[in-house]
């Protein structure tokens, strides 16, 4: 087998879209292994056989004692589900888990240093598609929490399979065994997927954790307030928000009025997006120019990947197509009720 060679830049496709703090101590992304860049070739078959992305998102924090039984309650389904904590021990019973409470609640309480509003603990899904093992999801959750958290946080967590996609529930104390305080940003959370993803690989789960942007996806994911802000209003409990209808308003101006011209914003993501796309095109061509056949298949369904890659596109135009339809199906619907009227 040939070395495995990319071009120039190739890796800038996977990196993080955020700057990783200095003082962790592994790299977001690591580097390949070896000289034929062996974790780099199995990478980019897992993209391009669009191996499942995992799901790690902090939910909230608990800000109180009542808040913090109240979420544990909740994960545990009052009592229902074992929590498991950091010492592989069981949480089963709603006084053991308003025992847990009042320690994690305790040691907060008792730190002088800490702010009036300084979270009690960090609730955190670690989530994969419908069809997942979800056994082999909870060892995975099991890994990666021991090798995050074990020594410095305690922590609990539990295993839903109440919906389609398999999740678990971490919850982590927010003050450390040190007096350290859990603070994730945007770099430690890329860490977490990557580090997740990889506790599943280990347990011959597929999973991946790549950036929207090496998907060909362009759109942001909803922000959980506004969402649930949005819901509320859809189910009629509730103002739609400001955000939502200035956004709606600049949609209308695409819908109707034919103002489609990219955003200052929009156009940065469709030249991002270009550039991904020529970096992954230049990559397949390195490869169907190899020797080697293995690599020859990959470079094809790297320009199979590309090809199939949807659109790019942004909240604005999302919401003008829904609009037009709106309309559409108004119109279509006025004939019926005039006639019904008749």
């Amino acid at each position: 087998m040939t070395d495995f060679q990319t071009v120039r830049g190739f890796e800038e496709v996977w990196r993080p879209p955020v700057a990783i703090r200095v003082r962790l101590t592994r790299a977001v992304l690591k580097p390949a292994a070896g000289p034929n860049g062996a974790e780099v070739r199995a990478r980019l078959v897992r993209v391009t056989n669009r191996a499942p992305e995992v799901m790690v998102k902090v939910t909230g924090r608990t800000r109180d004692p009542g808040h913090l039984r109240a979420h544990l309650d909740y994960i545990s389904r009052n009592g229902e589900l074992d929590l498991e904590n950091q010492d592989g021990m069981l949480v089963g019973s709603r006084a053991a888990i308003k025992d847990l409470a009042v320690d994690w609640a305790a040691e907060q309480l008792a730190d002088r240093r800490t702010r009036a509003d300084a979270p009690f603990s960090h609730s955190v899904i670690l989530s994969m598609p419908a069809g997942t093992n979800a056994l082999a999801l909870r060892d995975a959750a099991r890994a990666f929490a021991a090798n995050t958290f074990a020594g410095r946080h305690e922590y609990v967590f539990t295993l839903h399979t109440d919906t389609p996609r398999p999740h678990v529930h971490l919850s982590i104390c927010s003050r450390g065994h040190a007096g350290e305080r859990l603070n994730p940003n945007k770099a430690d959370l890329e860490r977490w997927r990557q580090d997740f993803a990889q506790a599943l690989r280990d347990r011959s789960v597929e999973a991946e954790a790549t950036a929207r942007r090496a998907r060909g996806v362009t759109r942001k994911p909803e922000r959980t307030p506004l969402r649930k802000m949005r819901d509320r209003h859809e189910a009629g409990k509730g103002e739609m928000s400001q955000v939502r209808r200035a956004a709606y308003q600049e949609a209308a101006k695409a819908a109707f009025q034919g103002d489609t011209r990219p955003r200052p914003w929009e156009r940065r993501s469709l030249e991002r997006q270009a550039g991904v796309r020529r970096t992954y095109l230049a990559q397949a061509a390195l490869l169907k120019g190899s020797p080697d056949p293995k690599d020859r298949a990959l470079g094809e369904k790297v320009e199979t990947f590309v090809r199939s890659m949807p659109a790019p596109d942004s909240q604005r135009l999302a919401l003008a197509r829904e609009l037009r339809a709106a309309n559409r199906q108004m119109a279509q619907d006025r004939p019926a009720g005039r006639d019904r009227e008749r």
